[in-house]
């Protein structure tokens, strides 16, 4: 049986309108046609209006809940009629074939939700070569480390990912608490989302589509190892405040940090000896960068998380 598909863009800028207007174009030549696309802005009455004038096949709502990317998600889904819901980042562009894509582990009915690949579409026209892409993530983007195509996984990337509409909303939505807020880059409300979503049912997953491709913009300011090293620090700062939310439930203490745990004690230091090996082999310092890249990315991610955790407020409050 076919299932109705909506997708969501969320805008809160004009200075993203170029790209806005290509992720648009994007779902408008897809192998399979989803019903509705649902542009939310977030708290941009001038960004609103021009929204509602350039996309006439879309439909353009405002966010009517707290401020930031989560209520605007949440404004979405509320707006969504279809089975599914798939989000798609607003500086991103889809390929054609990726709503099929997407939609379809949702036919076995133990899957709640699924992550499609990010890939990073650099504004200079390639990765930094200090930039390790075990850190892809810095960047909405997938990384190495994430595992086989059909996979589960704890949560997908907020650029390319859907979830069955029933599931989020008797989960209660994306978490206020969490997610960005304009510009600061801060996270986790995907994770989160994911991980309350399963409580309701011990059989419920979320799985890794690796044909389901966006192409994910990446800016000259993210190019900053000053950008790299904010980002990481958030990262921690919003791990922190998801262990405070899952370790009040009985067991999921231990699962809110699984995917993390692996990740430092397998995928970082295979980067790391690859960066040193590979100077080495090449009688050459740049590789190191990367190597050095990886240890900096993961002392800010452990210093944001100890702030967090020491830190009774949401992110959104944390100066």
């Amino acid at each position: 049986m076919k299932r109705l598909v909506s997708v969501v863009i969320c805008a809160f800028t004009e200075s993203r309108w170029n790209d806005l207007v290509r992720a648009r174009a994007s779902l408008a030549c897809q192998s399979m046609d989803p019903a509705e696309v649902i542009i939310v802005i977030d708290y941009n009455p001038r960004l609103l209006e021009r929204a509602r004038e350039q996309f006439s096949d879309a439909v353009v709502v405002a966010n009517t809940e707290a401020k930031g990317l989560s209520g605007a998600r949440n404004s979405g889904v509320a707006r969504a009629s279809g089975e599914i819901v798939l989000f798609l980042d607003d500086d991103a562009v889809a390929d054609t074939q990726w709503v099929q894509y997407m939609s379809e582990p949702f036919i076995h009915s133990h899957v709640v939700g699924v992550g499609g690949m990010a890939l990073p579409k650099w504004d200079a026209g390639q990765r930094p070569s200090w930039f390790p892409e075990e850190f892809l993530w810095v960047v909405g983007c997938s990384y190495v480390g994430l595992p086989a195509d059909g996979d589960y996984i704890r949560n997908p990337i907020g650029s390319s990912m859907g979830f069955r509409r029933a599931s989020i909303v008797d989960s209660g939505g994306f978490s206020s608490g969490l997610g960005r807020i304009g510009a600061k880059p801060v996270g986790g409300e995907e994770t989160e989302l994911s991980m309350r979503i399963r409580q309701h049912s011990a059989n419920h997953r979320v799985v890794l589509c690796r044909k389901a491709v966006v192409n994910h913009r990446v800016t000259l300011e993210r190019h900053r190892m000053a950008y790299f090293m904010r980002r990481c620090y958030w990262e921690g700062v919003s791990k922190s405040v998801i262990v405070r939310r899952q370790s009040a439930r009985i067991n999921e203490h231990a699962e809110s940090l699984h995917t993390e745990k692996s990740y430092v004690l397998t995928v970082l230091p295979a980067g790391f000896s690859q960066g040193i090996g590979t100077a080495l082999r090449n009688r050459s310092l740049r590789p190191l960068g990367m190597s050095l890249a990886i240890v900096g990315g993961l002392l800010a991610t452990c210093v944001g998380y100890a702030r967090g955790l020491l830190v009774p407020e949401p992110v959104r409050n944390v100066a």
